[in-house]
């Protein structure tokens, strides 16, 4: 049995995942805040006065919200190609790929406040 496949190399798998991540810069605000949040609280947390691995820590923390939003856009997509109409399934798997970006958020908060307390002996 053949799948309907295409091949597949490096350099064009590169290239699909480029285009994705064009394509939800263009699209998504929500993905736009994310990135916004990666720069800002990136530069913040190397140029705090912490050890380096705290701030790598911190910096690294900051992609799960990003991958969180485009798993949360890819269900997005996925449920608007199904249907346009108004149905509770899709409507529910919207929500918890809503509920995934709610709680990167809060495990990136998470981590935060843990690696900013050892990094500054608060605890």
């Amino acid at each position: 049995m053949k799948l309907n496949k295409p091949k597949h190399n490096l350099f064009r798998n590169g290239g699909y995942a480029v285009e994705g991540f064009i394509d939800i810069v263009k699209n998504e605000t929500s993905f736009k805040w994310q990135l916004l949040m990666l720069t800002v609280m990136g530069t913040l947390s190397w140029n705090l006065p912490i050890e380096f691995a705290y701030s790598a820590i911190l910096f690294i923390s900051l992609f799960i919200p990003v991958f969180a939003e485009v798993i949360n856009s890819a269900i997005e997509r996925v449920v608007d190609l199904v249907t346009q109409d108004y149905h509770i399934l899709a409507k529910q798997a919207k929500d918890v790929g809503a509920t995934i970006v709610l709680l990167s958020l809060i495990v990136t908060s998470l981590i935060w406040l843990s690696v900013l307390a050892l990094a500054f002996k608060i605890v």
